[in-house]
């Protein structure tokens, strides 16, 4: 059903539309590539909504989460929604965000945490959790093939290597050097002001800002964060007592991650052809 349904998303032959009509019909596709392109996230966080606290027959609710997690992942992979070259990357992704994750629930920072109980809690930090982070760079990947993504006067590698290393490295540094997110943010600003992502809706190329781009994706998982602590997946300390609002800086954090992810995305051998790389 999911294969149909992308046969017919990818279907790029001339629509004799015109005015309101061509632009409601991209702006629909638009909407539905996208809902597409988070089918791994759309089908985790409903897992993660439907599953009680209390877990499932006697399984709690972290070790339900990491087997629907494996599944859903596994599905995709042997459907063919995926290739194994993908599913790598995705679990360097998994295991990026695990260590974020053990550095930011231990006992001297305690940025966030868990409190349910898991059989597959390690260090403080249940297994299911590296898939939030996995998440994001399976969007960018389905979304990459769906739009058929093009990157024009991307920075040269090693700049956006460097920036997106020093962005994760931040993220562990601003708790014993202070914060330089929005000096890295003028870094990126500046690497990737020049950069737009051509991609296709519908039946013509469209054309944003990579920046724009990443922010718009870290708003969303913003979105999502609060949704995630909403259900007491996971919470800060100022959500123990009651929940509130995850605080507006994160967007801006999350932005950043997005870059961070985009990069390592970029470097699978089919999607690094897509990109043309300005000169210095």
């Amino acid at each position: 059903m999911t294969l149909a349904l992308d046969n017919v998303l990818l279907d790029t032959r001339p629509r004799q539309l015109g005015g309101w009509r061509r632009g409601g019909a991209e702006f629909l596709y638009f909407g539905f590539k996208n809902a597409r392109a988070c089918l791994f996230v759309g089908l985790f966080f409903a897992a993660m909504m439907l599953t009680p606290r209390a877990g499932v027959f006697g399984v709690p609710r972290y070790d339900v989460l990491l087997l629907v997690a494996l599944a859903i992942q596994l599905w995709m992979v042997r459907s063919g929604l995926e290739t194994m070259d993908e599913l790598k990357a995705i679990c360097l992704f998994h295991a990026i965000g695990f260590v974020l994750e053990a550095f930011k629930v231990s006992g001297t920072i305690q940025s966030w945490s868990y409190p349910d109980f898991a059989y597959t809690k390690v260090v403080g930090v249940p297994l299911f959790s590296g898939f939030m982070y996995a998440a994001i760079g399976s969007y960018i990947v389905q979304a990459w093939r769906l739009f058929d993504l093009r990157i024009r006067h991307h920075p040269p590698h090693w700049m956006a290597w460097t920036i997106a290393i020093l962005i994760y490295l931040n993220f562990f540094t601003h708790h014993y050097i202070g914060d330089y997110r929005w000096y890295l943010a003028a870094c990126a600003l500046g690497l990737y002001s020049r950069t737009t992502v051509v991609f296709r809706p519908l039946d013509r190329d469209r054309k944003m800002p990579l920046l724009l781009a990443f922010v718009l994706i870290g708003f969303f998982i913003w979105l999502a964060e609060n949704i995630g602590t909403f259900w007491g997946v996971w919470r800060y300390p100022n959500q123990l007592g009651a929940w509130s609002v995850v605080h507006v800086s994160k967007w801006s954090s999350w932005s950043l991650l997005v870059i961070m992810t985009f990069t390592i995305v970029a470097n699978l051998k089919h999607i690094k052809e897509k990109i043309h790389v300005a000169r210095a």
